[in-house]
């Protein structure tokens, strides 16, 4: 995830502005449709302020079968990344190239009233802080972000995650020492990963899914206190692979935990994912298997579902999936 080009900024906060996006390159994406940030404002020296619009309609983001239908937890994850890099291109002076890597995140939607999708899109406010040490050459290595989200002026949630900040030929050296080979592409493989032919994916209604292409488990295998399933995305879905990777993006597992999360409630159909709590050791390779291992939750649709991740025998992440019911909405 790079960015090429740092577009001037405003001096002054003013009124956001939610007519057109950013530039892609700002928010590290490769098609325009993806952008959903639409303005950037500094606020002061380490905070910003920036104006998101939610579509209304979405391949990825809008498929979901719950009702009442609310903006997606992920879109807002999404909408907070890409406010991030945007302002930190802008307020910490990272240089083109630098690659933001997410060591460990949390975030808890609180105002889900004031999530339901209505007739218009829907405009979100982040505010932004960042944190972090720079070392002897000026540089921010570590840091952490922390956000507040808003809806027409209601608060809806928070979100902070602790990142690293890369250069590529330190990012090179940080995949080489993980793998000590290569890492493939996604380029490389077609729709699917090696020995994935798509025909154990999971239905789309028992993860709370409409589309398909929008499942990202199979294989599933059902235990009195646990749920087990491998991770397995379609690398032509391009709301989850934008550009070319050489592992799974953190957001890929985070929805698989969100999937794997729903189909432990046995209610997919009637629950909704309102908070995460990531924590990421190691990068999740393209050509080895992904395991997936959630906790059967005590409440049904409400509560929280610890999920681990294992490849090669190893944890490689955790994340744990706050969901709520809807008839709490």
């Amino acid at each position: 995830m790079t960015t090429e080009v740092v577009p001037e900024l405003p001096s002054e906060p003013g009124d956001l502005t939610y007519g057109r996006t950013v530039d892609r390159s700002l928010v590290h994406r490769a098609a325009v449709s993806e952008v959903f940030v639409t303005d950037i404002r500094p606020l002061t020296a380490m905070r910003v302020r920036t104006a998101v619009q939610l579509p209304l309609t979405h391949g990825y983001y809008s498929d979901h079968v719950q009702q009442p239908a609310l903006y997606d937890a992920l879109l807002l994850l999404e909408s907070g990344r890409q406010a991030a890099i945007a302002g930190s291109h802008a307020h910490m002076g990272l240089s083109q190239g630098t690659t933001m890597i997410v060591d460990s995140f949390r975030m808890d939607l609180y105002g889900l009233a004031a999530l339901k999708i209505g007739s218009k899109p829907g405009r979100l406010r982040i505010d932004t802080e960042y944190s972090g040490k720079a070392n002897r050459r000026g540089r921010v290595r570590k840091g952490m972000v922390a956000q507040r989200y808003f809806m027409d002026g209601v608060e809806v949630g928070d979100h902070e995650m602790d990142v690293l900040f890369l250069n590529p030929h330190e990012n090179e050296v940080l995949r080489h020492a993980q793998r000590g080979t290569p890492a493939p592409l996604t380029s490389d493989y077609g729709r699917h990963a090696p020995g994935d032919d798509g025909s154990g994916q999971q239905r789309p209604e028992q993860v709370g899914r409409g589309n398909p292409l929008n499942v990202v488990l199979s294989r599933a295998e059902h235990a009195p206190e646990a749920v087990t399933a491998r991770v397995t995305p379609r690398y032509d879905n391009r709301a989850l692979f934008d550009h070319v990777y050489d592992h799974l993006p953190a957001m890929t597992l985070v929805e698989a935990a969100r999937q794997l999360a729903l189909l432990a409630t046995g209610e997919p159909l009637a629950t909704y994912a309102v908070g995460f709590e990531a924590r990421f050791d190691r990068f999740a390779e393209l050509d080895d298997t992904v395991l997936a291992e959630a906790a059967r939750p005590d409440g049904g649709a409400s509560g929280t579902v610890p999920v681990r991740f294992l490849q090669a025998g190893a944890q490689i992440a955790h994340v744990t999936v706050t969901t709520a019911s809807g008839s709490q909405l």
